[in-house]
């Protein structure tokens, strides 16, 4: 450990493990370091023993429940969508041969105390009852608009336009009313809350461009949500990303203390101290974990893991994701579901895991918080509730050459995740993520 490296990483949560796999193909020797003796930090995948020491205090699992290792639940569930920035990197670092994966049977969304369909292509959606009668000539101008954003067939000017004009100003623009807007926003750009329509509207388009994207091609391989999820929990996606950096010459270091910090006396980075070593390097990566007093908290995010022996009622599938608007069910943020069964592998046969998250709104009783959520899942064999803190750094590390990742949030993709990578690449290298096609390396073809 007493010698110099290009960074040091600190923590093998997603977004520490994408870096590093990024960082050791690009020729930076790289140092990982994990106190846990586990790969995923936050983000891992459990066994049943796992998710009972961390909620019941090492409580014994009941024994109808099945054998422990037939269980691989997520702490922090989220899907991916074909189309979205973290499939883009799997596929260009060619993580994605390490990986394995499922469809997600259904998205849905909750309007009126139902739940429906959330519609896989514009003709769907102008279709759908999530959209008025009298709206569905409005959504499709504005639908076609983006198709033809998506083929190339807009002016620059116009793309240009979309960054001075907010999405509550497009939306009025194409006279989208309330029920129109709630399903654009929150059904296919998932955002949480409201305030992206007061934000540039090129991102919301972006956002709903991606969804339609990934939802034709599930249509092309004949499924029918664009939502898809690594076999055996989302554990393997560090893990993944983990061994492409190994392959490059990162070193890794778990049940590893880290003790200190070390700066210089001008406070610049210079190395991280575990017992009597010292690793040098020039910067350090790590989640906020690791930076107690240079992070602020943000949010409070609860999050409830249901084991259940039926799936969800009304969804009609062994795997599913339903959204919860805010408008819905009275609240700011939205509350987002996920089920998954033993076909996703992350649990037995005739079991069902099923999750749900959202942002903290009072400092009540969280199970009331998400009570809209938790009515549709029917019976509940047993439930593990949490509310986490979300943290973000205080400064950019430019300074410091400290760069502190973003707490993970309460939405159910990873698309958030993918901006804070890209944020802060750009920030540690002083230039854009350009994916590549990586080059194959020593020893690729046996690791």
């Amino acid at each position: 450990m007493d010698e110099e490296y290009d960074v040091i990483i600190l923590g093998t949560g997603l977004t520490e493990c994408m870096l590093s796999g990024i960082l050791a193909v690009e020729g930076k020797k790289v140092l990982h370091i994990d106190r846990n003796d586990f790969y995923g930090g936050e983000c891992a995948s459990v066994n049943l023993a796992q998710l009972y020491q961390r909620f019941r205090n090492g409580a014994e699992p009941p024994k109808e429940l099945g054998r422990d290792r037939d269980y691989l639940i997520d702490l922090i569930p989220k899907f991916l969508m074909t189309g979205e920035g973290l499939i883009k990197v799997l596929v260009y670092t060619n993580v994605v041969r390490y990986l394995e994966f499922s469809a997600i049977a259904t998205s849905m969304v909750y309007n009126g105390g139902k739940i429906y369909k959330v519609p896989s292509t514009s003709g769907e959606a102008t279709m759908s009852p999530l959209v008025g009668m009298l709206q569905k000539f409005k959504a499709r101008s504005f639908f076609e608009f983006l198709q033809k954003w998506q083929q190339g067939e807009i002016t620059p000017a116009q793309k240009s336009d979309l960054d001075n004009k907010t999405m509550s100003e497009l939306y009025d623009q194409y006279s989208l009313n309330e029920d129109t807007q709630e399903f654009i926003g929150h059904a296919m750009a998932l955002y949480l809350d409201e305030k992206y329509k007061k934000q540039p509207a090129r991102a919301t388009c972006e956002r709903v461009i991606m969804y339609a994207s990934s939802a034709a091609r599930a249509l092309e391989d004949n499924r029918s949500s664009p939502y898809i999820y690594p076999q055996y929990g989302l554990g393997d996606l560090p893990q993944a990303f983990a061994r492409l950096s190994a392959v490059y010459a990162g070193t890794f270091m778990l049940d590893t203390p880290v003790d200190e910090i070390v700066r210089d006396d001008k406070g610049v980075f210079v190395g991280v101290r575990s017992g009597e070593q010292t690793a040098r390097a020039k910067q350090v990566i790590g989640d906020p974990s690791y930076f107690r007093n240079e992070v602020r908290k943000t949010d409070r995010v609860i999050r409830a893991i249901c084991i259940l022996r039926s799936p969800i009622p009304k969804a009609d599938a062994d795997s599913a994701q339903i959204i919860l608007p805010q408008r819905q069910i009275g609240r700011e943020h939205d509350i987002y579901v996920t089920c998954l069964s033993s076909q996703q592998k992350i649990c037995p046969q005739g079991f069902y895991v099923a999750s749900i998250s959202t942002i903290a709104e009072t400092s009540g009783d969280p199970k009331e918080e998400i009570a809209a959520g938790l009515k549709l899942l029917g019976p509940i064999e047993q439930i593990f509730v949490s509310v986490s803190d979300v943290y973000e750094p205080v400064a950019d590390g430019t300074a410091d050459n400290v760069f502190i990742s973003r707490s993970y949030d309460a939405t159910s993709h990873f698309e958030t995740v993918y901006e804070d990578v890209k944020d802060m690449y750009r920030r540690i290298t002083g230039k854009d993520l350009v994916l590549q096609k990586r080059p194959e390396a020593a020893g690729d073809a046996t690791a």
